[in-house]
């Protein structure tokens, strides 16, 4: 609780920093708060606490993505200073910094919520937020598109969304989880349709929000137009919540009947893996290609949820940061070949292998990272998922994710054949300090959680 408090003030802090002319201390201020508060979550270890008649729940579910959702967007922020340098963007950076940290305050609510009203609160502030952001380059026709897209799919999906949790009100006489939870326990067979009709429903608006097929249609568009670091969050903090509060939500309300969604998440998830690697194969703009992975890996963490019977929230939390860390390290240097050539093309990273020797292992590492290969966290997450579902029964899902794993090779290797194969740009790429270190921390994190995954994967 004190984590969501703590960083709701710091977004105050962003937007009193305007009035009082702070505005070269909002991002040093910001970062160094994050981290405090990173460090101020892990005292929740191990205390289980609810608030506010069980509207949020503290949990060592809750203070592990909570943990996660903070360090991704320290990472993020620390992007931020060289991003937003321009004059324009100076104008403005005291309401892009509060809005990003509002975005997390709604990552936080989703990932602790104990009430289905906490977890529409959650959704929508950061929706919201990322509506404006989304368009907040307001001189670029893609980013006004993006965020008008984004602004329409996610308000349809919002009333998808709340007319599901009315109708779970209206059969178990409650938003609370655990009464919920009680009622699906109690009655068994003789659950009312309407409670069925109102899972259904916010699981289809949670397959948006995961963007997984068939919902997944509007996350290239807007990935590509809106600006790059936005896009960074929507493809890590925005994912990773939504799947913590998805799984929240399965686990704690609708595991009784979860076989009554099975098939429809069986087929989701084989139609996000196969949309997200063959659509990818054919992208040449390194932030559509992003957004395409990013829908893939939605596929795979499906899975953790489809196996949910045995307890799989360590096995996604071990995804999810692995996962993270690699395409954070694959955005500092999208961003900073975006703002060095004006080109998000896939071949602005020709000759990168030999103007910037440094910069392209660290950037072929995240993409073999992403690709699932050994001995980075991607390939111990992908392992561990595939394995619990093995167990669970499910060795159809498991081969076909196989082979979807084997396509995605093939398009994360084109950056890495761009940049060790193209002819040379004569733009030289030179990396800011910060981009520099986050680049580092996340590419050598993923290396450390690749050669002791045990200190993960056993962590719930």
């Amino acid at each position: 609780m004190n984590t969501l408090i703590y960083t709701a003030c710091l977004g105050l802090f962003c937007m009193l920093a305007e009035i009082f002319n702070l505005r070269k201390w909002i991002i040093p201020t910001v970062v160094l708060g994050l981290a405090v508060i990173f460090s101020l979550n892990l005292n929740d270890w191990n205390h289980p606490s609810s608030h506010y008649n069980d509207m949020l729940r503290v949990d060592n579910f809750s203070v592990a993505f909570s943990g996660l959702a903070l360090l991704i967007c320290t990472f993020l922020f620390m992007l931020s200073s060289d991003f937003y340098r321009s004059e324009e963007n100076q104008k403005h950076i005291s309401d892009y910094m509060a809005i990003l940290v509002f975005v997390l305050c709604g990552a936080l609510m989703m990932v602790s919520f104990g009430n289905l009203v906490m977890l529409f609160l959650g959704i929508e502030t950061l929706s919201i937020s990322l509506y404006v952001m989304a368009g907040s380059n307001r001189n670029d026709l893609r980013s006004n598109e993006a965020g008008f897209k984004y602004f329409l799919l996610g308000a349809f999906t919002s009333g998808f969304l709340l007319f599901g949790i009315a109708l779970i009100y209206g059969a178990s006489n409650s938003f609370n989880l655990q009464d919920i939870y009680t009622y699906v326990s109690s009655n068994g067979n003789n659950i009312s349709p309407l409670f069925i009709v109102g899972m259904l429903l916010m699981i289809f608006a949670m397959l948006f929000k995961i963007s997984a097929a068939p919902f997944h249609f509007w996350a290239p568009d807007v990935y590509e137009g809106s600006p790059a670091l936005v896009t960074a969050f929507m493809s890590t903090l925005v994912k990773i919540a939504a799947f913590a509060a998805f799984y929240r939500l399965i686990s704690n309300c609708f595991l009784f009947t979860l076989q009554k969604a099975e098939l429809i998440l069986t087929v989701s998830c084989i139609a996000t893996l196969f949309i997200g690697n063959l659509t990818a194969l054919v992208q040449d703009n390194f932030k559509r290609l992003l957004a395409f992975s990013g829908i893939s890996h939605a596929g795979y963490m499906l899975l953790a949820i489809i196996s949910l019977q045995s307890n799989t929230d360590s096995v996604l939390f071990y995804y999810a940061t692995g996962y993270a860390l690699s395409s954070i390290a694959a955005f500092a240097v999208v961003i900073a070949v975006i703002g060095i050539t004006n080109s998000e093309k896939i071949n602005s990273l020709n000759g990168l292998g030999k103007k910037n020797p440094i910069l392209a292992t660290l950037l072929t590492m995240a993409m073999l990272s992403l690709a699932g290969i050994p001995p980075f966290a991607g390939f111990f997450g992908k392992y561990f998922i595939f394995s619990e579902a093995l167990r669970n029964g499910y060795s159809y899902l498991v081969l076909i994710a196989i082979i979807n794993s084997i396509i995605g090779v093939y398009y994360y290797l084109k950056p890495v054949m761009a940049m060790y194969g193209g002819a040379a740009n004569q733009d030289e790429i030179k990396l800011p300090i910060s981009y520099s270190l986050v680049l580092w921390t996340c590419v050598i994190l993923s290396l450390l959680l690749g050669i002791f995954p045990d200190l993960f994967v056993t962590l719930l």
